[in-house]
């Protein structure tokens, strides 16, 4: 049962360093960021963890908007010189807003983590 932890917590590791990482390029690093959220909801799901539905949720909210970044680009972009309207973009805000949820989720659960290491 050890082991198995260890692999989980290895999971979650490199699940925080790739949402943070990616964000250093978040047009580039996206793709970075939506695997780090997946592997942080998969290591969040074999743990049990009390904020899985919340890791699960996150890592479909950036999914949605970086496949809609993906598409948008695709099609040669919105806004400006092209067919589609700049509101268009709003599909993409998915992409953003889980990012930060994640990001106050981990910062949540490191404080809560602090506190309990405190009290025992």
């Amino acid at each position: 049962m050890k082991e198995k932890t260890n692999w989980i917590q290895i999971l979650f590791i490199i699940g925080v360093i790739g949402v943070i990482a990616g964000a250093l390029d978040p047009m580039e690093g996206s793709v970075v960021i939506a695997i780090g959220s997946i592997l942080l909801a998969i290591a969040a799901y074999l743990k049990k963890d009390r904020h899985k539905n919340y890791f699960i949720l996150y890592a479909a909210l950036i999914l949605v908007g970086v496949f809609f970044l993906f598409f948008w680009t695709s099609l040669g972009g919105i806004g400006g010189t092209s067919a589609y309207s700049m509101w268009w973009g709003l599909t993409m805000v998915t992409y953003p807003i889980g990012w930060l949820a994640t990001i106050v989720l981990l910062i949540i659960r490191a404080v809560q983590n602090k506190k309990q290491a405190r009290i025992s």
